[in-house]
Parts: C-alpha cells; structure tokens; sequence
C-alpha cells in the first residue's frame, strides 16, 4: 500500500533535487500551473523553466549547499515555508534577468526565505526571498560602490 508523502516530505525532496542539481526532477514535482518566483531576481519561472533556477545556481555555485535552518508547516492550508542559508564558492557567472556576474572565487553564506503552497503533493507556487544585496556583498560586488 503506498502512502501519501507529507507536505514537508515534499518540500525536503524538492530541496535535494536542488542539491543533487537535477533541474528535470525539481521541475516535475510542481503542479502543471505551478511555478518559482525568484523574488530578489523579479522573475517567475513556469513548467520546465522551473528547472534553470536550480541550473543557474549550479552553474554559478558548483558547490552549493542549502542548509535547512528551520521548517514551519501549516498543513491545513497547505503551506510550508522554510528559513535557509544558501552556502557555496562562485566559480562560474551567477546569470540574472539583469546581467551576469562573472564569477569571483568568493564563499556565500546567504539568508534566504521560502514560501510554498502545495496542491494534491505538488508545488503549486515556491516564491523565494534570497538576501540579494548580502548575496552580492559576500561576491564583492557592493564593494564597487564605496
């Protein structure tokens, strides 16, 4: 008999996907209407498209780690949302709606904040709230503004 994952399950396997960087797996487990809403980046993502989210990272941090600091799950409406560092070493260009950021050699521990909502064990939305401007601090690219 097969057994109904939990929401947080769910959530926990979308983030390995993104660890293992395997960008076809992370976009299946969205809803076919679902999508990713990089929020710092002011950009969503749609069906396979969810997958270069995970893609740019990779590319960009071929180390990256999320560490998982805290999970908060409101099952009764379906909702799960997570406080997390995203870890890593930019060694290739970081590409953004805005431009790309070739890469610097320097490490990343960046605060981040992500809001799902899930629908019949898919995501039907993952809006994320990455701290850009500490994300570019940490890469050397607010020092140009001194």
């Amino acid at each position: 008999m097969a057994t109904q994952l939990s929401n947080e399950q769910i959530i926990r396997n979308l983030y390995q996907a993104a660890e293992v960087q395997d960008s076809k797996l992370f976009a299946s487990m969205f809803t076919p209407d679902g999508y990713f809403w990089d929020v710092s980046a002011g950009k969503k993502y749609y069906g396979e498209d969810i997958g270069l989210t995970v893609d740019i990272y990779a590319k960009a941090f071929p180390d990256m780690h999320r560490e998982l600091l805290r999970v908060y799950v409101k099952d009764e409406e379906n909702m799960v949302m997570v406080e997390l560092t995203l870890n890593g070493t930019h060694n290739g260009p970081l590409e953004l709606p805005i431009g790309t950021i070739p890469a610097t050699g320097k490490t990343i521990n960046t605060p981040c904040a992500d809001f799902f909502y899930l629908e019949n064990g898919k995501v039907k939305f993952f809006h994320c709230y990455t701290a850009a401007t500490i994300l570019f601090g940490q890469i050397g690219l607010l020092e140009k503004l001194k």
